[in-house]
């Protein structure tokens, strides 16, 4: 059985910087595709950032240029580094496993097998 355990959720001012961590414990193949989605209240789970085994890496329109997303499959954890934060990128943030190479639909919800419990992301103005 498969766990996901994110941290580094925190409360930063408008342009501050965070890096989010998840951790899966279980087998989660090397090829498998990952990815972070985010969700404000009464919104919908939003894709924010994915990757593959090969570290291909695809970006929400809304964060590229600022947010990096990063996997070490040895070590079955998965990074996001935030930089200039801004206020609408406050939510609960998830990282997601897929039980393999996912070839279409990474910002899909639905395509993901395992998810992690959330951390919170507060960005003040």
């Amino acid at each position: 059985q498969v766990h996901l355990v994110e941290s580094g959720g925190d409360a930063v001012q408008d342009g501050g910087s965070l890096r989010l961590s998840c951790t899966a414990s279980g087998f989660i193949p090397g090829h498998a595709s990952w990815g972070w989605f985010r969700q404000s209240p009464g919104m919908e789970r939003e894709g924010v950032a994915h990757i593959d085994g090969h570290n291909f890496a695809a970006y929400a329109e809304s964060v590229k240029g600022r947010f990096t997303i990063s996997k070490d499959s040895a070590k079955n954890t998965m990074w996001l580094q935030m930089d200039r934060l801004k206020p609408e990128d406050s939510a609960i943030y998830y990282c997601a496993a897929a039980s393999g190479l996912l070839a279409w639909g990474q910002f899909s919800a639905a395509r993901y097998d395992f998810w992690g419990q959330g951390t919170q992301v507060t960005v003040s103005p």
